[in-house]
């Protein structure tokens, strides 16, 4: 599970740029990162996605256009992401954040070949649920 520990690398400063649709990540140690918003989408942590247990996860699909509305805050060790599709419950942990900014590239081009190999789309949606407008992790 994801987490946080005295060795988590903990963003110092966290932008949400509207016009180019990316999350940016800036660190102590002079790293920075920028994540787009479709990336975090598809890339969510929250079980409605990545399942309860392997082989049970659901590529995301039709997410090229997807906005993050909103970003709150949980606790002292995750941000929670509103997105434009209504998507709204997954926690990203500073680990996890981290984690996807070092290795943004490699995970995004194994999601392009999921996507070829299932003969999905960004652009055709088939996964999202009706937006609920609630807030993150709020349940309708």
């Amino acid at each position: 599970m994801a987490g946080i520990d005295k060795d988590t690398p903990i963003p110092t400063d966290i932008k949400l740029h509207q016009k180019s649709n990316t999350l940016e990540l800036v660190y102590d140690s002079g790293e920075r990162f920028e994540l787009a918003a479709e990336f975090l989408r598809v890339m969510t942590p929250s079980a409605e996605a990545r399942g309860h247990g392997p082989g049970q996860e659901t590529i995301q699909t039709g997410k090229r256009n997807v906005e993050i509305s909103r970003i709150e805050p949980v606790g002292t060790y995750a941000v929670c992401l509103v997105f434009s599709d209504g998507h709204n419950s997954g926690f990203y942990s500073w680990d996890l954040l981290f984690n996807f900014g070092k290795h943004r590239d490699e995970l995004w081009e194994e999601y392009l070949k999921q996507l070829e190999n299932h003969g999905l789309s960004r652009d055709i949606d088939t996964t999202s649920k009706p937006p609920s407008g609630g807030s993150c992790g709020s349940r309708h």
